[in-house]
């Protein structure tokens, strides 16, 4: 369920309404929302903060979440943030009926036990669309750890446009890019439904309908923005990312761009390289279909075909003005052996080493 910040938070009263101890898990981000700090200095349940946690969180923080939301016995959660705010109040929840003090990293080798806690997600950016997937992910032992689980989606949603009036345009441009790369990765993913390119080319619809005035802080287009990265979220949530999203992680940490801005680097060179690729397709429904998929991405971005609309999104990239890392052959061999091949298994055109060494020396400089 989707609730508004319309009439001073009545949605967030009435999910309030009979609570008597909210744990607010929140980032750095809830300091510059001036009406939503006054509205929380107005409810009467009682919120306890958790904030404790830094991006790329880690296992450890969300022990700490839950040993907090039991000692202080609260009765729901509230996740306020980005992308990490998100992945840590799902974990808490995830978590929070299990047994044991999940030390030493016990709670992820142990069956999950579903719980009905009530969740409200209110994201602060219009990008990762965490609000509306399966998915989480911590570091633990200084891995990665993917924990997927449907009982952690928040079944509320609040969306409040004037959170966005504060980021960046960096972040801004990075997080919108973020949220077309999930629409498009997810049109294409050989994991697609009628319900997902659903999702999909309406996220890319109103991702563009909306950029101009995003990128102008418009509320209403803010609102929009956030209506697209939650319908990406809800794609991807059932097809997953595909080659763009796996190429692009090793280029975030290696030069230091953020997420969207990684992905859109890798998938505005993609995208025209899977056109003149069809014929390696690996997707059960053929060629054909793949072609047509392409076209009707295309089309999805105001084009006539899928050969415009890879150059829309090309000028898309060009018009944020966003910059093209320079590698070094060291760096081209370590972006080449860093791609996940789970994340390869979604995508429709087969990729080799090769290939994908050619397409990371297309995006890069």
């Amino acid at each position: 369920m989707i609730i508004t910040a319309k009439d001073n938070y009545r949605g967030l009263d009435e999910w309030l309404a009979g609570r008597e101890k909210v744990l607010l898990v929140c980032d750095d981000s809830i300091r510059f929302l001036e009406g939503f700090n006054r509205k929380l200095a107005e409810i009467e349940t009682t919120v306890v903060r958790f904030s404790d946690f830094k991006p790329n969180p880690l296992y450890d923080s969300v022990v700490e979440g839950v040993e907090l939301f039991k000692n202080e016995n609260c009765d729901s959660i509230f996740a306020v943030g980005g992308g990490s705010a998100m992945d840590i109040a799902k974990c808490i929840k995830l978590y929070s009926n299990m047994p044991g003090d999940g030390k030493d990293g016990a709670w992820l080798r142990e069956k999950i036990v579903p719980n009905e806690i009530p969740f409200l997600a209110m994201p602060t950016t219009a990008g990762t669309g965490s609000e509306a997937t399966r998915y989480a992910v911590i570091y633990y032992g200084g891995e990665k750890q993917s924990i997927t689980s449907e009982s952690f989606i928040p079944a509320t949603v609040l969306m409040d446009p004037n959170s966005l009036k504060t980021l960046p345009l960096y972040q801004k441009k990075a997080t919108m890019c973020d949220a077309l790369c999930h629409s498009i990765e997810s049109f294409w993913s050989v994991n697609s439904t009628e319900e997902s390119r659903k999702y999909s080319e309406e996220a890319i619809r109103e991702v563009l309908a909306n950029m101009e005035g995003y990128l102008a802080n418009r509320e209403e287009a803010n609102a929009g923005m956030l209506m697209a990265a939650h319908k990406a979220g809800q794609a991807i949530n059932i097809t997953q990312t595909t080659a763009g999203h796996a190429m692009c992680y090793k280029i975030t940490s290696l030069f230091g761009c953020a997420h969207g801005h990684a992905a859109i680097l890798c998938d505005r060179v993609l995208f025209p390289w899977m056109i003149d690729n069809t014929d390696k397709c690996i997707d059960a429904r053929g060629e054909e279909y793949l072609k047509e998929t392409l076209d009707e991405i295309g089309k999805a971005m105001g084009c006539a075909d899928a050969r415009s609309g890879a150059a829309r999104l090309a000028s898309i990239f060009e018009e944020l003005d966003f910059a093209v890392p320079e590698a070094t052959d060291e760096q081209y061999e370590l972006l080449k052996k860093s791609v996940n091949p789970v994340r390869l298994k979604n995508h429709p055109v087969q990729l080799t080493e090769d290939s994908i060494d050619l397409l990371y020396h297309k995006i890069l400089r």
